[in-house]
């Protein structure tokens, strides 16, 4: 057997050492927190809605997406690479998808970069799965019973006050939020900015009332002083 053919039998066999934590993907979903994977899905909210009869955005309506069939949304129009992908979206493919959605299939026209952490990824497809006329049975941790819980989230470089959670999740499905906080802009260029996305990049509409509360927390901490901009330490 040469180097060449050997290589490709590992990278074959191998492909959840390349994404982390493939193969414990079961024992991740006995353990996910419902509540916790609704959280992650605002990372997914500016390109996708979840609810049955919800509208397409950037991306498909994702109602039934665990177990269901691959590029399955009515009226979507999927790239070529994510038709050709086919089968059925079980818990393991779609943790390898969203560990790293351009290696899982490549050619996917789907821009996030993806969610390192396999709880993370249990936790979104545990929330997913909830969105189904037939569910999968996960074992995932009772949403009521999490939401009890007393937790603390972290929002990178931004700042933690009032609009921070819907303006890092709006933001960061696509971007670092140190490009945020690096902008230094008026409200009316900040709205500007997100017209600009929207017509220019594709980026979906943020729904009301997130926007404004989104371009108020901009304009408080990330105006054209950038009075939160993080500063270099000092020598």
């Amino acid at each position: 057997m040469t180097f060449a053919v050997l290589r490709a039998c590992l990278l074959a066999t191998a492909f959840g050492a390349a994404t982390p934590g493939l193969a414990d993907i079961d024992a991740a979903l006995s353990n996910a927190d419902i509540a916790k994977g609704e959280r992650v899905f605002m990372k997914c909210k500016a390109c996708h809605t979840v609810e049955q009869g919800g509208s397409r955005k950037t991306g498909p309506n994702l109602y039934g997406v665990v177990g269901g069939p691959v590029a399955a949304s009515d009226g979507f129009k999927y790239s070529g690479a994510l038709r050709d992908h086919g089968g059925e979206w079980t818990p393991a493919r779609l943790d390898a998808f969203l560990a790293a959605p351009r290696a899982a299939v490549k050619g996917t026209r789907m821009g996030f970069a993806g969610l390192k952490d396999q709880a993370d990824r249990a936790d979104l497809i545990a929330y997913l799965n909830t969105f189904s006329d037939n569910p999968l049975s996960l074992a995932a941790a009772d949403p009521a019973a999490a939401a009890d819980a007393d937790e603390e989230y972290e929002f990178g470089v931004l700042v933690d006050a009032p609009g921070v959670e819907a303006t890092y999740y709006a933001c960061t499905a696509c971007h670092s939020e140190m490009i945020v906080a690096q902008q230094g802009l008026s409200r009316k260029k900040w709205d500007e900015l997100l017209d600009w996305m929207v017509e220019e990049q594709g980026m979906a509409e943020i729904d009301e009332p997130e926007r404004t509360e989104i371009l108020d927390y901009l304009a408080a901490h990330y105006n054209e002083g950038r009075p939160n901009f993080p500063q270099p330490a000092a020598n």
